[in-house]
């Protein structure tokens, strides 16, 4: 059986962020290695801080839905953009 520092040293993203208190900073944390965008942590945290999860969440869904993209970050920095629009 491993311990459990062993199992944390070997997670797939190293460099996250080890100060998360708030819900919020999760969530960024987890949109950003959804996107598999980790260098723009803070980024993610920023828009999950600001802007209403529904309309995060549809973006996020759009995006996993898109298979052919080069940058998930990018097709869903456009896709919010576009559903910021319609609000």
């Amino acid at each position: 059986m491993k311990s459990v520092s062993k199992i944390i040293a070997e997670t797939k993203f190293k460099d996250r962020p080890k100060n998360i208190s708030k819900e919020f900073q999760m969530y960024g944390v987890y949109l950003a290695e959804s996107l598999e965008d980790t260098k723009r942590y803070s980024l993610y945290i920023k828009l999950a801080k600001n802007i209403d999860r529904k309309i995060l969440e549809e973006a996020l869904n759009f995006t996993k839905g898109y298979y052919s993209a080069k940058s998930k970050a990018r097709v869903f920095m456009w896709r919010l953009k576009e559903l910021r629009k319609l609000q």
